[in-house]
């Protein structure tokens, strides 16, 4: 190879290097995201204990006559809060592991590539609607604005479980059964926090590929 072939693909590779090492500007997206996600984590639970300190309080006041709608109303909205801080953990540790390095903690979660991320945030924004409507019913203080609550729910919650549909089984394809409980038990036995990716990890998944290729197994069988 001449001088000026050689120069040629160290300064390629020397781009290669810099392009590669952009991925760590996600880390500004991750810590804003569980920035989020902790701040409402501690609102959830400032609401939780307002929540149950006020019920005790009007429960005594009223000899234990107090009526449930408004209280489950209350709780049903500790629970909306929870689970929304949820959807923007899973966000920040799904783009660190996917970015900067791998996490025994979303390989445990079935997170292994972005569709996995999208289509767990998905089931979870469901589980958002579902209890936003619950909500609604209960107070069910305009049955009119209600039914078209329910029907915006419904367009809303179809749509995305379409997309859960469409896409299901088009993950990862190193997202294997074992490979989800070895990082389970390292994570919640050993305290490991990385996750290695073995070689046999990587020859399973090769095989399961080729395999889907062939038309051997299905679409969602090979993964977890």
């Amino acid at each position: 190879m001449s001088r000026h072939s050689s120069g040629e693909l160290s300064k390629r590779e020397w781009f290669s290097e810099v392009i590669g090492r952009t991925r760590f500007v996600v880390l500004i997206a991750v810590i804003a995201v569980l920035l989020v996600s902790f701040s409402l984590f501690l609102q959830g639970t400032v609401l939780a204990l307002q929540t149950i300190y006020g019920t005790w309080r009007d429960l005594i006041a009223a000899g234990g006559d107090t009526p449930t709608g408004p209280l489950s109303v209350q709780f049903l909205e500790v629970v909306s809060t929870m689970l929304k801080a949820v959807v923007f953990y899973i966000i920040g540790v799904g783009l660190y592991s996917l970015f900067i390095k791998p996490l025994n903690l979303t390989s445990a979660l079935g997170v292994e590539s972005l569709s996995d991320l999208e289509q767990k945030v998905v089931s979870v924004v469901v589980v958002i609607l579902g209890v936003t409507f619950l909500e609604h019913f209960i107070r069910w203080e305009d049955p009119l604005e209600t039914l078209y609550f329910a029907g915006a729910f419904a367009l809303a919650g179809g749509a995305l479980v379409f997309f859960q549909r469409v896409h299901s089984g088009k993950g990862s394809d190193l997202q294997q059964p074992e490979a989800k409980l070895r990082a389970r038990r390292e994570l919640f036995e050993h305290d490991t926090e990385q996750r290695e990716i073995r070689e046999e990890d990587v020859q399973r998944a090769a095989d399961t590929t080729d395999a889907q290729a062939a038309g051997k197994v299905g679409a969602g069988e090979g993964s977890g």
